[in-house]
């Protein structure tokens, strides 16, 4: 099992007790506001989530990691990579993508998690292209992205939702120039 630590996080695969505080965050409007078309999640709708972000784990070799608290141990969210299936425009593609609680926002969490993700797709995983895909508008989502060292590839509308989306990608060559 693949687990990365940071100064502050730690990234992991997912367990039963995570359920419920991801179907909490999963609930809030704001959290989901950027997500597909805006609409929250509920306990069986996260459950089934987890599931497939754990499938995608065995069958690719990488996935979605639960971000833990390091100091309380609390479940702060997720971040890792997955195939964008929902998006054919972009494909073949691995995407970077990341959504914390909002009390966990603000605080450079989800940076810090994105970049371990990174690093672990491009020298663990021996990826050649990751991408992140944004809604027009989502300007925390943005900076991230540019935090990341990511460049913009196009500006399209998702087919399943009709929403204007920004697509940003990075080769490994690119990330091999950013790395500190």
């Amino acid at each position: 099992m693949v687990t990365l630590e940071t100064s502050r996080l730690i990234l992991r695969r997912w367990r039963e007790e995570d359920v419920a505080p991801m179907a909490a965050v999963n609930a809030d409007p704001e959290v989901m506001r950027w997500i597909r078309d805006g609409s929250v999640r509920d306990e069986p709708q996260t459950r089934g989530g987890i599931q497939a972000w754990e499938s995608e784990w065995e069958s690719q070799g990488f996935g979605l990691f639960a971000v833990e608290i390091r100091s309380t141990g609390e479940l702060a969210g997720f971040t890792g990579l997955s195939v964008p299936d929902y998006f054919p425009e972009v494909l073949p593609a691995v995407e970077i993508g990341w959504r914390l609680g909002r009390s966990h926002w603000g605080q450079g969490l989800a940076t810090e998690a994105a970049k371990a993700a990174v690093r672990f797709g491009f020298e663990e995983r021996g990826l050649e292209r990751i991408v992140s895909i944004t809604q027009v508008g989502n300007d925390a989502s943005e900076r991230i992205i540019t935090k990341l060292g990511m460049r913009p590839a196009r500006e399209t509308v998702n087919p399943t939702y009709g929403r204007r989306v920004r697509v940003y990608e990075l080769s490994s060559d690119q990330y091999v120039d950013i790395r500190p």
